[in-house]
């Protein structure tokens, strides 16, 4: 890798997700063009067709990365319920349907597990980060944040699946975390990392 590009566009719209990534990512020697601080309609809304995480990051980063003539930061992540045999996974934003919401979604994941024993409900997190170059160049990272579920949300930080998970070696869902204490162990802040590793190699 030549380092960490001058200059990165996230490859996102999702409010939730630039927050995060603000934070993650805050201290990363680049500039970074977002739907924030740019024309929002010249990043490309993607859909997420594809059947992996890493299938629905490529997406994004390459559609992104082709429009706006920049290196494009992206990702795509889930929830993987053991008792569901790893569902929601690349479907985990809609799990509830093609528009759902992150409460619908929610609801959902409860309604499915709620016949599971607390012993039977392990989970995981899991991210793939990933930046691609106009000129086809592509790297990613995996991050994964191991866990068990509860029927009853708590908390109201985060957002998605955070309400009911419960990451292992913690007594509260990633919902009722600190920002600071989510981000250090979240498969996203994991993955971010790491990806700033590989560019920075």
């Amino acid at each position: 890798m030549t380092g960490i590009p001058p200059r990165i566009a996230l490859a996102t719209h999702n409010p939730h997700k630039l927050r995060e990534l603000g934070r993650i990512c805050g201290d990363w020697p680049t500039e970074w063009a977002s739907v924030e601080n740019h024309d929002p309609s010249a990043f490309p809304d993607v859909d997420e067709t594809g059947a992996t995480y890493l299938d629905n990051a490529r997406l994004k980063a390459e559609a992104v990365a082709a429009a706006l003539g920049l290196p494009a930061l992206a990702d795509d992540s889930g929830i993987e319920v053991d008792a569901l045999g790893g569902a929601p996974g690349a479907r985990s934003a809609r799990y509830a349907g093609e528009h759902a919401t992150d409460e619908e979604n929610l609801r959902a994941l409860i309604q499915a597990i709620r016949g599971v024993p607390a012993s039977g409900r392990s989970a995981r997190y899991r991210c793939v980060a990933a930046v691609a170059w106009p000129d086809g160049r592509f790297e990613h990272v995996d991050g994964t944040c191991e866990g068990t579920l509860r029927t009853a949300p708590a908390g109201t930080g985060g957002f998605g699946y955070d309400p009911v998970f419960v990451p292992i070696g913690s007594d509260a869902t990633m919902a009722e975390l600190t920002d600071e204490e989510k981000d250090r162990i979240s498969h996203r802040g994991r993955a971010f990392r790491g990806l700033r590793e590989v560019l920075s190699g």
